[in-house]
């Protein structure tokens, strides 16, 4: 697959190809003839947000573009699995109260909900983003620091750090009489400020923990590293000595009263605190380019301090690293997989297209931020992807909203599963919910719609057609679905006055001229025209346009006993002739 943007020139070039030209040169510089690595981070501490995908699709489309200009990349993902549990997640299915018995064990260590398939807590969270992944096309080398902890991957890089405790400590020191404002939102409860559909997802890297212990306290000084206990297994443990030529440690469980001295050369239950833990990896895996949150990017948060503990303890170069902005959620009315949360990848992926979740991400800048659409804005959403799609089509599009486009609807690998025939979301999402998910109905109304190109199958409407369903059975209240009358309204039929009777007269004696959606729109946008005297194609006036809205009403009335609803020509076609002719009162 050719480059996105190799016709655009160097001031028109989008984001994703000026970081991917950074990025090339540096690795270039550090690590000329071997791949480019990039990275991102996740913890499965609960349902892995929208915020959080921001740090996958950052680094995840730079790779790609270095892919398509033939350059070997790795995208790491590591799997913060080793962190310790920290809260009890509220809402989330199968657990409950009795889960705060392990705080302080690591993820892997902690059971997972009741009813899963998964064997503990982080597999249980991490399989859901993972499947999410795979449906964005999104091509990844999965890390767990569970296993590369507790198969001694690190060893050699935590005995260094335990000599070079006094170097980190004093890097820190330069940061603890300030104020941390990575820590001040600490114990912030954002759903007692926020509703859910005003809510920004927070999109941390990794654990990010800006509340978790740098390695200080103790009396016995600073250390660097955290062993897990080895009788509770929790991390609330206390380093008490240790001898660097020998490794020997001594440490205390402040939960449990357990004490124990092991040798740090051949033990693997402990980590390395998070603000030594980032800069060791970057340094031990050669990371070129991987994005934080705005919360790393404060004075003395993980990423200004990783900076310098990466270049004065592990000799390493920090990785070139934009800060993100928030991704918002307007409107979700309903919680599937993140009851009591945020909603996650596979929520948005149940009522969008993977190509138009892409988007989402590819055409803003990092540190722009966006919100994901689960209310009604989702219909204005899908009607300007298509307009994309159109222009990309014609040639008319900007250069760098065809780069967009293009990152979207495939990778360097292939384009991505596509509807073949993507009829407008608003049309399939008004279908569908008057026809209360009917394939024989839904199909006949689809087919309908162009009766010089009918759909012959609902196939052709898929998988667009299955994610406005969604949409209309999960995010759309009840209270706001369309029930068509059984019968007519005999007494607003009965009150109306010359003038009502004779619109409705109107358009049924156009309904079988006019009986597809570019005909309905003419002829109901056109019966107001007539009867104030102007042709069917005169342009709209103020007066016009409060006669056309009074007509829409009294439709919607005699139809749907509301005020409102779905758009009209698409409402006549799903309701049909003989019953549009039965309620109008022919």
């Amino acid at each position: 697959m050719p480059t996105v943007a190799q016709s655009q020139s160097s001031t028109e070039a989008d984001w994703v190809s000026r970081f991917a030209d950074d990025v090339i040169a540096e690795s270039e510089r550090r690590a000329p003839g071997k791949p480019v690595v990039v990275a991102s981070g996740l913890s499965p501490s609960g349902p892995i947000h929208l915020g959080n995908l921001r740090e996958v699709m950052t680094p995840h489309l730079v790779a790609d573009e270095i892919r398509r200009r033939g350059h070997q990349v790795r995208h790491l993902i590591s799997w913060d699995d080793y962190d310790r549990y920290r809260k009890v997640p509220a809402g989330v299915p199968g657990v409950d109260e009795s889960w705060a018995e392990h705080i302080g064990k690591p993820l892997t260590s902690v059971p997972a909900p009741a009813g899963s398939a998964y064997p503990n807590w982080a597999e249980h969270f991490k399989a859901a983003m993972t499947a999410a992944l795979d449906e964005l096309g999104v091509e990844y080398d999965g890390i767990s620091q569970t296993e590369q902890y507790t198969m001694g991957a690190y060893r050699e890089q935590i005995l260094h750090a335990m000599r070079h405790r006094a170097d980190i400590d004093a890097v820190l020191d330069r940061y603890r009489t300030k104020k941390d404002p990575a820590a001040a939102g600490k114990g912030k409860k954002p759903q007692q400020q926020k509703k859910v559909d005003e809510a920004e997802l927070e999109a941390e890297a990794g654990s990010g923990a800006a509340s978790e212990d740098d390695g200080s306290g103790g009396s016995a000084g600073y250390f660097p590293y955290k062993p897990y206990c080895g009788n509770c297994e929790k991390d609330l443990t206390t380093v008490t000595s240790y001898d660097d030529e020998t490794t020997e440690l001594n440490y205390t469980c402040t939960a449990c009263g357990f004490a124990e001295t092991v040798r740090l050369n051949e033990f693997n239950r402990g980590k390395l605190v998070w603000k030594v833990d980032w800069p060791m990896r970057w340094a031990y895996e050669g990371v070129i380019f991987e994005p934080s949150g705005v919360d790393h990017s404060s004075p003395g948060s993980s990423f200004v301090v990783g900076g310098q503990i990466v270049r004065e303890v592990f000799d390493g170069v920090q990785p070139i690293g934009p800060m993100y902005a928030f991704v918002g959620i307007s409107g979700m009315a309903k919680m599937s997989s993140s009851k009591g949360g945020v909603p996650t990848p596979a929520d948005a992926l149940k009522i969008m297209e993977a190509p138009l979740l892409r988007w989402l991400y590819a055409r803003r800048k990092p540190n722009q931020s966006f919100k994901i659409a689960f209310d009604q804005e989702i219909q204005r959403l899908y009607d300007e992807w298509d307009s994309l799609a159109r222009k990309v089509a014609e040639g008319s599009a900007l250069p760098a909203d065809a780069a967009a486009y293009a990152r979207a609807i495939g990778t360097a690998a292939g384009e991505l599963p596509s509807t073949p025939r993507p009829l407008p979301y608003r049309t399939l999402a008004s279908v569908v919910d008057i026809t209360a998910g009917h394939d024989e109905q839904t199909l006949r109304i689809l087919s309908e719609l162009d009766p010089e190109n009918p759909i012959g199958s609902l196939d052709e409407a898929r998988p667009r057609l299955d994610r406005a369903e969604n949409w209309i059975t999960n995010q759309v209240p009840a209270d706001a679905r369309t029930i068509v009358r059984d019968e007519p309204d005999k007494e607003l039929l009965g009150s109306l006055d010359d003038q009502g009777r004779r619109s409705l007269r109107l358009l049924l004696d156009g309904l079988d001229t006019h009986w597809s959606l570019d005909g309905l729109t003419t002829l109901v946008y056109g019966v107001p025209k007539v009867l104030a005297g102007l042709e069917p194609d005169a342009k709209p006036t103020p007066e016009l346009k409060a006669a056309q809205r009074s007509f829409f009403v009294l439709l919607y009335q005699l139809l749907v006993g509301r005020d409102t609803g779905p758009r009209l020509p698409t409402l006549l076609l799903a309701v049909g002739a003989d019953r549009v002719r039965k309620l109008l009162g022919a």
